[in-house]
């Protein structure tokens, strides 16, 4: 049974108290696409290789043995639509991108023009209900929003996920630093607990926890409850 989505007017982009946040990330990543183009750096990756490493533990979270459709927020020029491509070009996908960066969305409508059943849109607002939804690497770069802020946006992107997610979402984090080492505090990190216990308890899902794939973050596969 689908769940209700929040208000339209919950979305992050609509509420005053985040536009300004929506807007500086927003200037970030536009800013990326500009110097880089379309490529790993365009999305602030260091490489293409750790992006696809953690394209496979989000869609850890589809199953591909038969037809379903795909949110992807935060998807950038589309660079998903590749990885689906190369590894699992037997399942038909159908594929919806949004992204707060009018420039991302530019190259990804011009990169996959061709492609059938693909819609990019421009915000925060996930439109509709989709089987999944995926968000990679979304949450890392806070800049300078205070933490009580960027932790209060964080929980209303991931319950909106969650209400526009038939199947489940996946989404990662970067995972504290050890010892000694220097934290950016330009960048988010949190303990796993803090977002399993959130997506169990307040939005009463199933949560896998995924943490040992050789980078400092993490990935949370969260599920309805059966």
């Amino acid at each position: 049974m689908d769940r209700k989505p929040p208000a339209t007017g919950d979305t992050p982009h609509a509420l005053p108290q985040f536009s300004g946040l929506c807007s500086d990330i927003g200037r970030y990543y536009t800013g990326k696409i500009e110097r880089y183009g379309p490529a790993p750096l365009g999305v602030d990756w260091s490489c293409a290789p750790t992006q696809k490493l953690r394209f496979v533990q989000v869609l850890k979270i589809c199953q591909f043995d038969s037809p379903f459709s795909l949110a992807d927020l935060g998807c950038g020029y589309g660079a998903l639509l590749e990885f689906l491509a190369e590894r699992f070009h037997d399942t038909p996908i159908s594929y919806k991108g949004v992204d707060l960066s009018p420039a991302m969305i530019f190259q990804a409508r011009r990169l996959w023009a061709k492609r059938p059943d693909t819609e990019f849109l421009v915000g925060s607002n996930l439109h509709g209900m989709s089987d999944y939804t995926v968000a990679s690497g979304i949450f890392n770069v806070k800049l300078h929003q205070p933490e009580l802020l960027w932790t209060r946006f964080i929980e209303l992107t991931l319950a909106r996920m969650y209400a526009h997610s038939r199947r489940g979402f996946a989404v990662n984090f970067l995972a504290p630093l050890a010892g000694t080492e220097q934290a950016t505090p330009e960048l988010y990190r949190a303990r796993p607990a803090r977002w399993c216990d959130y997506c169990e308890r307040a939005l009463g899902a199933e949560v896998t926890l995924l943490d040992a794939y050789g980078m400092r973050e993490f990935t949370l596969l969260v599920r309805p409850r059966n």
